[in-house]
This record gives structure tokens, C-alpha cells and sequence, in this order.
């Protein structure tokens, strides 16, 4: 109980705890909401409703995903900021130096930050420039313009947050 109540008690620990805690939650939200789309209700719509109703059912999932989407990408960007900087001291107090002088890290940590703007932009590119005209082929319609794309960056997304959490221990 003495353990639980000075991490609580402590700030300089508790930050740190609940910025990694909201990033993780934002990250597990959006990859399992565009997870749940590409593998479960894309697929279901196009196997379950005739092909001139996907696109209105869809349109609306797509207009509530990105306004949670853009809030997570937010949520992520800022947090990672946040969770940069503790990792610096923590590098810092282990080593003396801190994440510049760190080469597998900062490897690690702009191949993560590549995809993230990759993924920044292709959702910016649905938001700003997403056609009301239904482009794709017959039986290629995407609830989230890119979804599969986007769904397997965050998977490389997440392999570089683990491979960076196991460089700075």
C-alpha cells in the first residue's frame, strides 16, 4: 500500500503515468475503431446491404469517425510530446546524455513520427478533400477513404512505440 500511495501522492511520477495512460488509450481507441471498420463492418455492409445503400450507412460512420479521429490525433501528438520529454530524463538519468545522443531511439522514434505524418495526412486529405461522388469500384467502397492504408500504418505506429519502449529501459 506504501508503494500505491507515494506514486499516487508523488507528481513527478504521477504525470508521467497517466500522459503515457491517455496516449495508450488514444492509440488503442482509433486502431481499434479503424480495426473494427476494415475487418468487420466494411466487409458485412458489402456482403449484407444491396450496393446503392453502403455508401449513405457508411457516409454516416465516417462522419462520426472523424471527429473522434481528428481528437485522437490530437490526443496522440500532444501526449507523445509529453511522453518525449519524460523519456529524455529518464535517458538522461541513465546515461548522462539524453534522446539526441541516443541513435537507436531517435532512429526508432522518426521512422514513428514518418508514419504519423503520413497518417496526418491522409486524414486530412479525407477531410478536406473527400469527393461526395462514390469513386471506387464495384465492391471496393471504404466506410474511411484509405481505412486499409491507415489501419497498417498504425500497426508500424505501434511496433516503433514498442521497439522505443524497450530502447529507453
Amino acid at each position: 500500500m506504501d508503494a500505491f500511495q507515494s506514486i499516487v501522492t508523488d507528481l513527478n511520477a504521477l504525470i508521467p503515468i497517466i500522459n503515457h495512460w491517455f496516449h495508450l488509450l488514444a492509440a488503442v481507441i482509433w486502431i481499434g475503431g479503424l480495426a473494427f471498420l476494415v475487418m468487420a463492418v466494411t466487409p458485412g455492409l458489402q456482403k449484407a446491404v444491396a450496393r446503392e445503400q453502403i455508401k449513405p450507412i457508411t457516409d454516416v460512420f465516417y462522419q462520426h469517425y472523424k471527429k473522434v479521429a481528428g481528437i485522437l490525433l490530437v490526443v496522440l501528438l500532444f501526449t507523445g510530446g509529453i511522453n518525449l520529454h519524460y523519456v529524455n530524463q529518464v535517458i538522461t538519468s541513465q546515461t548522462g546524455s539524453g534522446v539526441p545522443h541516443h541513435a537507436k531511439y531517435l532512429t526508432v522514434f522518426f521512422i514513428k513520427l514518418f508514419l504519423v505524418l503520413c497518417l496526418m495526412t491522409l486524414y486530412l486529405y479525407t477531410v478536406i478533400f473527400k469527393s461526395d461522388e462514390d469513386d471506387g469500384e464495384e465492391g471496393t467502397y471504404e466506410a474511411i477513404p484509405y481505412q486499409r492504408a491507415a489501419l497498417w500504418i498504425g500497426f508500424f505506429i505501434i511496433l516503433c512505440a514498442a521497439a522505443m519502449k524497450h530502447l529507453h529501459q
